[in-house]
C-alpha cells in the first residue's frame, strides 16, 4: 500500500497589489518557489468578480508580470516618476469576503504567532487582521449605515482566540485525521478526477526525481484534501462566495476556542502535551442571550475539548506515537432561556417550547453519535436540592427526555445518564468532591477509552496493570480508537464543568502516559509537576472560554475545589463575579451582534430592518420559524441512517460511501512540496536562530515547576510540597527576562556531568537557577578576590550559604540545650521500642511528661473509664430508639401544650 500524508497548503505568504482597477493577489508557499495570482476587479460597486487562472508561476514569472502590470498601468504624463501598481499589504491568510450595503471588503492575516506544533505541522493564532474595501473610490456607491455595520464587524475581535493551520486540519480531531491516513487507498485512487491527473502530471514535471531516469519505479503517496467539519469552522460562510470559483490552496479555515501546548520533560525526554479547544459556530453567542438549543439540535457553548499526548523525540505521523483524548461541553438541549430584562444576577429560568417527544434533543444526539460514536455519556452537574426551583428545572426536562430516547436504541447503545449536585457536595465539610469526580472519570475513561496510533508495548506485559485490562474503545491493528464522548454540562457550562473535565482530562493523561511507557502505572497523584502543568493549562483553557462565553474569567477554579486555595482568591472571586454581571448586562448585546454578523447569521439588505432594530435574534437562529419543515423526522427512528450498522464506532470515521466524498486524493511523487513536511518544519533554506524556536519558548516542567535545590528527585511524577515548586519562587517572566536569562545561561560554564539529568532539562532549567540570589551548587565559583584571606572568607560564607539553602539552618552552630533534651527523649524512646524482654519498670515521667487532657479518671492507651450519665439523659435515649424503631411513646401533656402553641404560631 503507498504511502499517504496530508497536503500542505501551497499559498502561505501573500502580497496584495493595487492598481485603480483591480488587485493583484500573489500568494505564495514557505519556500517562496511556486506562486499563484488572484485578480479581483474594483470596477464593480457591489458584486465580487474574482478571476483564478489556476497557473502556477515561479519567481522569475511573477517577477515579469508584475513588471508588465506595473508599466501598463503607468499615466502618460508621470511615466516616469509615477508607478502604475503599488504594494498595498502583506499576509498570510485570507479569512473571507465580507459585504454589507456597498461594496465587499477582503480580510486579510496581516500577524500570527506560533501556538504548537503537533507532528511537525504548526498551528498559528491570529494577532492582527486588516479590512480592506475592494471598489474603487471612483464607482463607490456610499450608504450612511455602512460605518456602523463596519464598527459592528470589527467588534468581533479577530486577535483573541482565533486559530488556523496550513497542513493540519483543525476542525476534526487527531484521531480523524489519522485514521484518515490509514485507509486503504487503492479502492478510490481509480476514482480521480481528470484534473488530479492533470496536477499529478505536473507536479511530476516539477519535482527531480533521480531514479527515473535509471528505469525505477518511483514511490507514491497519496496526497489528501480533507472537507473541514464545518459546525467548528468560523469563517466558512465568508468564504462560501468564493469556495467554487478559487483554487482550494487560497482557502484557509479558522476555528475559535482555545490552543495551548506544554512540554512534559520525563528525564530529559520530550513529551508535548496540547489542549485545543473548538467552539461551536452553530448557534454561537453570549451567556444570558444563547441558552439551550435550536430547532438543528445545535446547542449554545458547544464547545469540544481533545487533549493530544505525544512522545516530541520523534516528530513523523507514521513513525512518532501519538494519543488523544476527546470531551465535550455544551447547554442543556431543550427549549430554554432566561430573561435579562429583569437586572437579576440569577433570572428565572423558563422553558420556551414543550417537546414532548424530545426532537431537539433527538437531533442534538444524533450529530453526537455520528462524530463520537457510542457510548454518549451524559454528566449534568446541576443543582437537585433548591429551597426555589432554578437549575432543578432542566433535569426535570433532559432526564424523562433521555429515558424517551433510550427506548429505541440498542441495548448496548444506550445514552449513559449520571446526574450529580456537585453544588451541594462543595458546601459539605464531610465529602471530597475531587475523589467523587476521580470515580466518575475512572468509570467514564474505562468506557470510552483513548485514541493512541501504538499497540501495546513490551513493558505492558512484563508489568502488567490490573485497570489496563478493562479500558474500553475499540482495539484496531494499529493501536486504540476512542469510541463515544462524555458530554458535561452545569447551567452556563464554565467553572464546574471545567474542573470536572479537568478530572476526567487528569485520568485520561494517565493512561495515555501509560499506553506511551512512560510511567508503570496509569495513575497521577495532585501535587506532581506533570498535575501542576496539566492543571495550569485547563485553568488557562478554563479562562479563556469563560471570557468568551460569560465575559470573565473563571470564578471557582481547581484549588476552590480542592480547598486550598488561598484567602486573597475570595476578593478575585468576587471581582471575576461582578465583571460576569457587568458583561452580562451592558456589552453581551452588543457582542451577540458581532458575532451574528461575523457569522453571517445575518447579512445585511437594503429591504430588510437594521441589525440594531430587531427586538430579538431569535428568528435568525431557528429556521424552523421562517418556513414549514418539508420533511418531519421519525420521532422513534430518531437517527441518521447507516449510523446504528457501524456503532460503536463513528460513523465518521468509517470509509463509507458518504464519507469517502469529503476526501480529494491527488498521486503525487514522494519528492513533492506539497506532502514535504520536513522541509515544512525545519525550513532548510533559511537561517533561523534556535533561541527564537518555538520549543524553547514553550513551557517546561522543568524550568517552571520543579525545584531548584540540589538532591531533588528530578520526576515529573514525585509528590512535591507547595513551596518546593519552582514556580512559587520564582514566578512566571515576561519574554525580555526569558531571552535575557537564556543568554545569560548560554555564556555560563558547563555544570558537572555527574550532575545532569539530562542535555534537554540542563539547558531548560538553566535559566532560572540563580534567580533569588543564592549560588547553586551546579554553578563554578568565580573568585572575584585576589587576596587570599578575603577569598577563603567568601568560600566560608558561600559554604554556609549552601548549607543553609537545602536544611534550613547552619549545621555549623551548636544546638541549643532545649533541642537537645528533645533529641535525648527521642533516642531514650527508640532504644526502649526493640527491647523484647522488660525485666525493669519503667518511668514514663523519666521519658517524656504526659498530662490529661479530658476529665475521665483514667486516661492512657490501655483503658479509658466511661463518662457517668444521669437517669433524665438516659430515658431521653431510651425514648429517641424506642422512636426509630416505631415504638412511640405516649405524649405528656406539656408535650401537647407545646405543640398546640407551635401549630397556633406557625399556621393561625
Amino acid at each position: 500500500m503507498p504511502q499517504s500524508a496530508a497536503i500542505i497548503s501551497g499559498i502561505q505568504r501573500m502580497v496584495l497589489y493595487e492598481t485603480r482597477a483591480r488587485y493583484f493577489l500573489v500568494g505564495s508557499n514557505q519556500a517562496q518557489t511556486k506562486h499563484r495570482v488572484l485578480k479581483i476587479d474594483r470596477t464593480e460597486p457591489k458584486d465580487l468578480v474574482i478571476i483564478d487562472d489556476k497557473h502556477v508561476y515561479n519567481q522569475q514569472d511573477v517577477r515579469e508580470l508584475l513588471g508588465r502590470l506595473d508599466l501598463g498601468n503607468r499615466t502618460k504624463i508621470g511615466q516616469k516618476g509615477s508607478s502604475g501598481l503599488s504594494r498595498a499589504v502583506s499576509a498570510f491568510g485570507i479569512v473571507g469576503f465580507v459585504r454589507f450595503l456597498e461594496g465587499y471588503y477582503i480580510v486579510l492575516i496581516t500577524k500570527r504567532r506560533k501556538m504548537a506544533d503537533i507532528g511537525g505541522h504548526s498551528i498559528y493564532k491570529i494577532e492582527d487582521t486588516s479590512m480592506i474595501y475592494i471598489p474603487n473610490d471612483s464607482v463607490r456607491v456610499t450608504h450612511p449605515d455602512e460605518a456602523r455595520y463596519v464598527r459592528i464587524f470589527q467588534n468581533m475581535d479577530l486577535s483573541s482566540n482565533f486559530y488556523f493551520s496550513y497542513s493540519y486540519d483543525l476542525s476534526h480531531s487527531l484521531q480523524y485525521n489519522l485514521t484518515l491516513l490509514q485507509r486503504p487507498y487503492e479502492l478510490w485512487s481509480s476514482a480521480a478526477s481528470s484534473t488530479e491527473e492533470e496536477v499529478h502530471t505536473q507536479s511530476k514535471q516539477d519535482s527531480f526525481d533521480i531514479f527515473e531516469e535509471e528505469g525505477l519505479p518511483t514511490q507514491v503517496v497519496y496526497g489528501l484534501q480533507n472537507e473541514p467539519y464545518y459546525k467548528y469552522v468560523w469563517n466558512g460562510k465568508l468564504l462560501e462566495r468564493v469556495k467554487d470559483i478559487v483554487h482550494h490552496d487560497w482557502l484557509m479555515y479558522i476555528i475559535h476556542g482555545f490552543c495551548g501546548q506544554s512540554k512534559l520533560l520525563i528525564y530529559g525526554r520530550p513529551v508535548h502535551i496540547t489542549l485545543i479547544a473548538r467552539r461551536s459556530s452553530k448557534f454561537a453567542g453570549t451567556r444570558f442571550l444563547k441558552r439551550g438549543a435550536n430547532c438543528e439540535g445545535d446547542v449554545a457553548n458547544e464547545v469540544e475539548t481533545e487533549q493530544i499526548v505525544h512522545d516530541a523525540s520523534v516528530m513523523s505521523f507514521t513513525a512518532g506515537s501519538y494519543s488523544s483524548y476527546v470531551q465535550v461541553r455544551g447547554s442543556v438541549p431543550l427549549y430554554w432561556s432566561q430573561d435579562i430584562s429583569t437586572m437579576m444576577p440569577k433570572p428565572p429560568i423558563r422553558l420556551d417550547q414543550a417537546d414532548p417527544y424530545a426532537h431537539v434533543a433527538a437531533l442534538h444526539f444524533d450529530q453526537m453519535l455520528q462524530r463520537f460514536g457510542s457510548p454518549i455519556i451524559i454528566l449534568n452537574l446541576v443543582k437537585k436540592r433548591e429551597k426555589r426551583k432554578h437549575e432543578k428545572i432542566l433535569s426535570e426536562e433532559l432526564y424523562p427526555a433521555v429515558i424517551n430516547l433510550n427506548q429505541f436504541l440498542p441495548p448496548d447503545h444506550c445514552i449513559d445518564y449520571i446526574a450529580w449536585d456537585m453544588a451541594r457536595y462543595t458546601k459539605s465539610k464531610l465529602c471530597n468532591v475531587l475523589d467523587r469526580l476521580s470515580t466518575i472519570a475512572e468509570d467514564v475513561v474505562k468506557r470510552t477509552g483513548f485514541y493512541i496510533n501504538r499497540s501495546d508495548f513490551y513493558c505492558h506485559t512484563i508489568r502488567p496493570d490490573d485497570r489496563w485490562g478493562d479500558v474500553g474503545g475499540h482495539i484496531t491493528t494499529s493501536g486504540r480508537v476512542q469510541t463515544g464522548v462524555l458530554r458535561t454540562n452545569c447551567v452556563d457550562c464554565l467553572d464546574r464543568t471545567n474542573t470536572a473535565q479537568f478530572m476526567v482530562g487528569k485520568c485520561a493523561l494517565a493512561y495515555q502516559l501509560y499506553a506511551l511507557g512512560m510511567i508503570d502505572k496509569p495513575k497521577l497523584q495532585f501535587d506532581t509537576d506533570c498535575v501542576r502543568l496539566f492543571e495550569e493549562l485547563y485553568e488557562d483553557h478554563g479562562d479563556t472560554l469563560s471570557l468568551q462565553y460569560g465575559g470573565s474569567q473563571l470564578v471557582h477554579r481547581v484549588k476552590t475545589y480542592r480547598k486550598i486555595a488561598p484567602w486573597t482568591q475570595h476578593s478575585k472571586d468576587i471581582m471575576q463575579t461582578l465583571s460576569r454581571y457587568y458583561s452580562n448586562a451592558f456589552s453581551d448585546a452588543d457582542r451577540q451582534d458581532a458575532i451574528n454578523l461575523f457569522l453571517q447569521v445575518y447579512q445585511p439588505a437594503e429591504t430588510k430592518p437594521h441589525l440594531w432594530e430587531l427586538p430579538t435574534d431569535f428568528y435568525l437562529h431557528q429556521r424552523s420559524t421562517m418556513a414549514l419543515p418539508q420533511d418531519r423526522r421519525s420521532y422513534t427512528l430518531w437517527w441518521s441512517e447507516g449510523i446504528l450498522s457501524y456503532l460503536p464506532v463513528a460513523y465518521d470515521e468509517v470509509p463509507c460511501d458518504n464519507t469517502m466524498k469529503k476526501v480529494s486524493v491527488k498521486r503525487v511523487n514522494r519528492f513533492d512540496e506539497s506532502i514535504d513536511i520536513y522541509t515544512e518544519f525545519f525550513k532548510p533554506y533559511e537561517i533561523t536562530s534556535f533561541d527564537d524556536t518555538f520549543c524553547i519558548a514553550m513551557t517546561n516542567s522543568a524550568r517552571e515547576f520543579m525545584p531548584k535545590t540540589v538532591g531533588v528527585d528530578p520526576s515529573p511524577f514525585t509528590v512535591r510540597k507547595p513551596e518546593e515548586t519552582g514556580k512559587s519562587v520564582l514566578g512566571k517572566s515576561n519574554k525580555e527576562e526569558t531571552l535575557l536569562q537564556r543568554k545569560t545561561a548560554a555564556s555560563a560554564p558547563p555544570p558537572p556531568s555527574e550532575e545532569a539529568i539530562s542535555s534537554t532539562s540542563e539547558d531548560d532549567s538553566e535559566e532560572d537557577r540563580d534567580d533569588d540570589g543564592s549560588v547553586s551548587q551546579r554553578s563554578t565559583p568565580i573568585k572575584l578576590l585576589t587576596e587570599s584571606g578575603e577569598s577563603s572568607r567568601m568560600q566560608e560564607e558561600i559554604q554556609q550559604q549552601t548549607v543553609k539553602e537545602p536544611y534550613g539552618f547552619n549545621l555549623a552552630e551548636f544546638p541549643a540545650e532545649e533541642d537537645l533534651l528533645t533529641y535525648r527523649r527521642f533516642a531514650h524512646l527508640g532504644e526502649s521500642q526493640h527491647r523484647v524482654e522488660r525485666t525493669e519498670h519503667i518511668n514514663l515521667a523519666n521519658i517524656s511528661c504526659l498530662e490529661p487532657v479530658s476529665c475521665f479518671p483514667e486516661d492512657s492507651i490501655y483503658a479509658v473509664s466511661p463518662p457517668l450519665v444521669d437517669r433524665n439523659s438516659r430515658d431521653v435515649f431510651e425514648s429517641h430508639v424506642m422512636t426509630g424503631q416505631g415504638q412511640v411513646k405516649a405524649l405528656c401533656r406539656d408535650d401537647i401544650l407545646m405543640y398546640r402553641e407551635y401549630v397556633k404560631n406557625r399556621y393561625m
